[in-house]
Parts: structure tokens; C-alpha cells; sequence
């Protein structure tokens, strides 16, 4: 069994302390998670361990202003900035990484690919997220963080019950003591999302989840730049991406691979985490073979 992660620092963009968990041994492939929006690092904890166990080295980096990685000093939270953030991780790892990313980590990372710098990952799998969105999701995804974002919860169960309201496919969990990692406590007694208000309260977060047409646009040239093998995984349940999205997504990045897996939403690692690790498995396994 794999042992505890080692906690390390990193320095991002404009020198912004970042925090991962790594496990496994750094001479080893290493494989990059970045989470979605509102999540932490501990979204990826099990896949993260599972592929360690499968001889990589697994790291779960707390993308900025999120977990315990740096909150950013005047509130820029746009998309470039955290594609320049795994820019710079991606630099301090032995090993060109794959890349895994969810919702606003695979943005973050497709830019990185398609507009940053080419090239720095050896993979891109991009967990239920395309240029193209559901304009409904977004808005029940942004609603959901923002609508206790301030007062927060006066306890660990009532902030579960506001989740299984949110994710009622999901088992609910008969303990409650794994949301402490995913909630700070405030001095007030109450916990709050562990992440900074302004990332969803800054005049840029309409147009980092919501990209307006001609955004769009730029982001589908931008898919289009990405040429190393992608994956696409997409939950079947998903509010934000659509089939019509998926399949679009596939016509401008050709060479990309699709998973649809059933009975998993949005958040796809957390529903359905042992189907999803074998798609990242034997996708970046026949990556490696390829190469």
C-alpha cells in the first residue's frame, strides 16, 4: 500500500507558493492533477494513490487560492494565469508529466498547450470540460459556490447535507470527517469553502467559466493548437459538458480519445473513482508504450 503523501511547494506564476501531495517515487513517470474550480487537492486522493501504486508518481497540486496554496494578492484569478502556474510546476518535475485535469484545471492546461507553451506535458487527459459549456451548468455550478460563500456552515453535517442536496446521485458518506479538508474554520466557529472568496466573487469569473461567444471561439482555436495525445472523459450525468460538446470537441482535437462513463456527473473522480482511474490508467499506460 502506498504510504502518506510527501507535502511540497512550488513556485508559480509571479511567484505564488503552490502546495501538492505527491506520491509514490520522483524517478518515476509522473502524473500532474489539477482539480476544478471550488475543489482542493484532495479531490484526487484516491486516483492519485491508485497510480502510484501502479509505479507513477502522482502529485495533486492546489491550484492558487485554493487549499493551502497562496491566495492571490489583487484577486486575478484568470485563466492564463493558472495555465502559467502548471507551466511552472510542470518545469521543477525530472520527468515530462501527463497532465490530468478537471473542469478549470483542464482549461488551465489546455491553454497551457495550446497558447503557452507546447509541448509541456507528455499527455493532456481533460476530465468533463470543452470550450463549449452548458450555460445552465455553469450558472448551477457558480450558484453553488457562491450561495455559502461568505457565512459558510455552523458544522461539518450541515455542509454535508447542502452537498448530497447538490449531488443526490451520489452515496452520501457515513462519515462526514473527510469534508474537513475541503472547509477552513473560520475564528467565528464556522467553516467555510477552502478557497479564496474573491475567485468567485472577482469581476473575471463570468468570463473564466462563461467565455462569451467570440471566447469561445478563441477557445476552440486553442483546442485546436493542442496536438500530444488528449483524452477527454466525460461524466454522463454532467450539467456542463453535453454530448454536442463532447463530440465537437473531438472534431477539433482529432486525435483526442473519448470516455463517456455512466452514472457520473460533473465531478467524475468522486463518483465513479475506480472506472475513471482505469480510463486515466490505460490511457497514459498506451501513451507511454506509444512512445
Amino acid at each position: 500500500m502506498t504510504v502518506s503523501p510527501k507535502t511540497l511547494t512550488f513556485t508559480g506564476h509571479n511567484g505564488l507558493h503552490l502546495v501538492a501531495d505527491a506520491y509514490g517515487s520522483p524517478s518515476n513517470t509522473p502524473v500532474l492533477f489539477a482539480h476544478g474550480g471550488g475543489q482542493t487537492r484532495h479531490a484526487w486522493g484516491s486516483t492519485a494513490k491508485m497510480l502510484a501504486d501502479r509505479g507513477y508518481y502522482s502529485l495533486s497540486l492546489d491550484l492558487r487560492g485554493h487549499g493551502d496554496s497562496a491566495w492571490c494578492p489583487d484577486g486575478n484569478y484568470q485563466l492564463d494565469h493558472y495555465a502559467r502556474d502548471l507551466v511552472a510546476v510542470a518545469a521543477e518535475l525530472e520527468q515530462k508529466a501527463h497532465m490530468v485535469g478537471a473542469s478549470l484545471g483542464g482549461l488551465g492546461a489546455m491553454v497551457v498547450e495550446g497558447e503557452v507553451a507546447a509541448n509541456t506535458f507528455a499527455s493532456l487527459t481533460m476530465v468533463d470540460i470543452t470550450p463549449r459549456m452548458e450555460q445552465s451548468g455553469v450558472d448551477q455550478i457558480l450558484g453553488f459556490m457562491s450561495a455559502h460563500s461568505q457565512h459558510g456552515f455552523a458544522s461539518l453535517d450541515e455542509a454535508a447535507n447542502i452537498i448530497a442536496d447538490y449531488l443526490p446521485h451520489r452515496i452520501r458518506p457515513k462519515d462526514n470527517s473527510g469534508l474537513a479538508k475541503n472547509l477552513r474554520l473560520g475564528d467565528d466557529g464556522r467553516y467555510r469553502w477552502h478557497w479564496d472568496p474573491a475567485f468567485i466573487t472577482s469581476s473575471n469569473v463570468s468570463r473564466r467559466h462563461s467565455p462569451a461567444p467570440g471566447e469561445t471561439n478563441s477557445l476552440d482555436t486553442v483546442a485546436a493548437r493542442v496536438k500530444l495525445p488528449t483524452h477527454l472523459i466525460r461524466g454522463r450525468l454532467s450539467q456542463l459538458v453535453s454530448e454536442e460538446a463532447a463530440q465537437h470537441f473531438l472534431e477539433v482535437v482529432p486525435q483526442a480519445r473519448f470516455t463517456d462513463i455512466s452514472g457520473a456527473g460533473h465531478m467524475i473522480a468522486g463518483d465513479k473513482n475506480d472506472i475513471f482511474t482505469e480510463a486515466v490508467v490505460d490511457f497514459i499506460g498506451s501513451v507511454d508504450q506509444a512512445s
